[in-house]
């Protein structure tokens, strides 16, 4: 699945861990996405995730095949996780990262 970033935030404290959000396009689907990505380190070292369309709706089945691309392919989460963190200071973006 081809993706391209339209835009990407985190953000990061003690209490509520690293939470950012990205939005991003789908080679082929008219709508794009957004994802928010959770992860809280006193809780474990797995990222939360919620898929939404960015703007307005869009056919349910292309959400739901975003979802199990992102469920399946790691190279295609590690991306969004990876552009979101790139934005936070540079010594803050390797503990996202891992």
């Amino acid at each position: 699945m081809n993706i391209t970033i339209i835009q990407a935030a985190m953000t990061h404290d003690k209490e509520n861990g690293y939470k950012g959000s990205v939005q991003f396009e789908v080679e082929g689907h008219k709508h794009p996405y957004e994802i928010t990505l959770q992860l809280n380190s006193l809780r474990g070292t797995t990222w939360d995730y919620s898929l939404l369309f960015a703007k307005e709706p869009g056919p349910e089945e292309q959400i739901h095949a975003v979802e199990a691309a992102i469920e399946q392919d790691d190279d295609l989460f590690d991306s969004l996780i990876d552009a979101a963190a790139a934005t936070l200071p540079e010594e803050e973006q390797e503990e996202a990262q891992s």
